[in-house]
């Protein structure tokens, strides 16, 4: 069954993009996975564990962590 596993990725370059881009892409159930720089997210879409995609990015060197679903802050109302 396909699933969705994000994570959070340290990456300061392409480079690490590039790395990472490289283990996803031998990754057997990997269907389609997305590279953020900026948020410094992957996410990933597949017939794939979530513990396998952590495992598989983390072999990369790079700081590796399940995406914790932020708190949304309550809306403010302004008078």
């Amino acid at each position: 069954m396909a699933q969705t596993v994000v994570l959070r990725v340290g990456m300061s370059c392409e480079g690490c993009v590039g790395a990472v881009k490289r283990v996803l892409g031998k990754m057997e159930g990997v269907e389609s996975y997305d590279v953020d720089i900026k948020e410094q997210k992957v996410t990933v879409k597949g017939n794939v564990t979530p513990d396998a995609v952590l495992q598989t990015v983390s072999k990369t060197g790079k700081k590796t962590s399940f995406w914790e679903a932020e708190p949304t802050a309550p809306a403010v109302a302004t008078a």
